[in-house]
């Protein structure tokens, strides 16, 4: 039986935000919270896989990122870090979210760790999953944006799971047709911008602020964090865990969809 329960929107920020809800259907409000919060090209229903087993375990909340999925978008909105920062702290406040995990993804990570950095309360605990460490003065993030711009105009004109092949040649053909459906979903402005951002904007000078107990989950495969990363970041964030999924790339549950939660036991984010 599905974890699913719903999909909602909510005023947070002054902006119309989608999340997705999945938890035990008898026990969810007697589960802790998470809230997760995707990539850079992930809307939030592409995340259900990871939502269902998570809600095994957690009363989840999975974020649809402005400019992505069925939150608002379009071109009268900013796409910042700030501003992204800051519908999180607002979603939490709206969903009345209390002692709960957030746990971001590459983008998503650097947006939680800018939104504690902005004031977010209520976290117990972070999970900041292979963030792009890249910023002023550091080397590039290994993607390129061609790869993003290319596939999101294929996908505006129409897209099959056989097209993404091309994108995504390691996926599964499950996950490229659900690829393939919701790209276009992802408003290219908001992608060249957090894509600029991983260059232009300063992820370190967030993490000395982030005071909750936190984890760091490395992609063995993914090219974004290499050693001297993790010793700048614990060096940075003393309070972080470091934990490695040897076998993925930077998508990792993806890639290694056992490995990921392995290595949220293994770093006790999931309840012993």
């Amino acid at each position: 039986m599905s974890n699913f329960l719903y999909g909602a929107q909510v005023n947070a920020n002054g902006i119309r935000q989608h999340y997705l809800r999945y938890a035990k259907p008898q026990t969810g409000n007697n589960q802790q919270q998470l809230l997760l919060i995707p990539g850079i090209t992930s809307p939030a229903v592409t995340w259900g896989f990871v939502a269902e087993r998570l809600a095994e375990h957690f009363d989840t909340y999975v974020l649809d990122v402005r400019g992505r999925g069925l939150s608002q978008t379009g071109p009268e909105l900013n796409y910042d870090a700030d501003s992204c920062a800051d519908d999180i702290v607002e979603l939490a406040k709206a969903l009345e979210l209390e002692d709960f995990v957030i746990l971001g993804h590459s983008m998503g990570a650097r947006f939680i760790t800018r939104a504690l950095a902005r004031g977010l309360t209520g976290v117990s605990q972070a999970v900041l999953v292979d963030p792009p460490v890249s910023g002023p003065n550091r080397r590039a993030y290994p993607s390129k944006l061609p790869w993003y711009v290319d596939s999101i105009r294929q996908s505006n004109i129409g897209m099959s799971a056989e097209d993404m092949l091309a994108f995504c040649p390691t996926w599964t053909l499950e996950q490229r047709q659900l690829r393939a459906q919701w790209l276009h979903t992802c408003y290219e402005p908001a992608i060249v911008k957090a894509f600029n951002d991983f260059h232009d904007d300063d992820f370190h000078q967030d993490l000395p602020k982030v005071t909750v107990p936190s984890v760091l989950m490395v992609a063995g495969k993914g090219g974004v964090i290499e050693p001297s990363d993790e010793s700048e970041i614990a060096e940075l964030m003393p309070n972080v865990t470091l934990c490695h999924v040897e076998n993925a790339g930077h998508m990792i549950p993806w890639d290694d969809f056992d490995g990921f939660f392995a290595a949220l036991n293994e770093t006790q984010v999931i309840p012993q």
